[in-house]
């Protein structure tokens, strides 16, 4: 019966482990091996020696995504938080909406962003009108459209974690809290939020980690001013700049996704204190 069983779940298994080592193993073991050799094959440490001369440019793209990451989670907890002491019915309806825009193509959805910032778009025009001789706002090209573009693109990946933890918060909870004097500053402080701590984490590795590796908002709405790490990786595969170097770009994406590992073990940490503490 035990030789059955373990027979019936390697069957059951092996495509998923099949599909795991062609688009996971492989690809990965290929950028290891493109990061680790140069353009003949042989072993050479100069690619990885090369990723000093884009450390400015790791560190925008850390910067701005910690911000559209700090950005998403201050906007995201509070309407997460309206969300789930709603009823059920609106519930179900606001969830839909906060998932709506997330059904519309990724492109679609930036390139919008564009006819609403450009230097003609819509807010630019909208304050002509009122004032003809209105210079407009210059935010195509800036900073601050990457950003804009990071929180409005993922935002929903906060809300939903919070939402789903604060949903398992019983209301009997916070009356119990209040009964024992707490106002609502510290029900917050000391009940809302040590308790939401693991949706937070959740939500905060789910943004920061498309952000800090993205490319196509940077390109869109930074106008090629604004160069994140996402962008040197693809100019060096697609050779956008003239130069294909698959050496390069592979070293670098392997530095970017050593990154997101050590976060990610981070939060994970973070999160196992959070829970070790929450059963003391």
């Amino acid at each position: 019966m035990n030789r059955k069983d373990s027979l019936f779940k390697r069957v059951i298994t092996a495509p998923y482990t099949v599909w795991m080592a062609i688009f996971v193993v492989v690809p990965i073991a290929l950028v290891v091996y493109y990061a680790l050799t140069d353009a003949d094959g042989h072993f050479s440490a100069a690619n990885i020696t090369a990723i000093v001369d884009y450390g400015r440019t790791f560190r925008i793209s850390i910067e701005l995504a910690l911000v559209s990451t700090a950005i998403c989670l201050v906007m995201a907890y509070p309407l997460a938080y309206a969300i789930a002491r709603m009823k059920a019915r609106r519930q179900g309806t606001m969830i839909m909406l906060v998932m709506l825009p997330m059904w519309m193509n990724f492109l679609i959805r930036t390139y919008a962003w564009i006819a609403i910032l450009a230097d003609k778009g819509l807010i630019n025009s909208f304050f002509q009108l009122l004032n003809p001789d209105f210079p407009g706002f210059k935010m195509i090209g800036t900073r601050g459209a990457v950003v804009l573009g990071m929180v409005y693109n993922f935002l929903p990946y906060m809300i939903l974690p919070i939402y789903t933890v604060l949903t398992k918060i019983e209301q009997s909870t916070i009356e119990a809290a209040q009964d024992l004097g707490a106002n609502r500053a510290q029900v917050f402080r000391r009940v809302l939020l040590p308790m939401s701590v693991p949706g937070i984490i959740s939500g905060v590795t789910m943004v920061f980690v498309p952000a800090v590796s993205t490319f196509v908002i940077s390109k869109l709405l930074g106008a090629g001013k604004t160069y994140l790490i996402g962008d040197i990786i693809e100019n060096f595969f697609l050779g956008n700049t003239g130069t294909v170097n698959y050496n390069i770009g592979a070293s670098l994406s392997l530095v970017l996704m050593l990154m997101i590992l050590i976060s990610m073990a981070v939060m994970n940490h973070f999160d196992k204190d959070e829970s070790a503490g929450g059963m003391l």
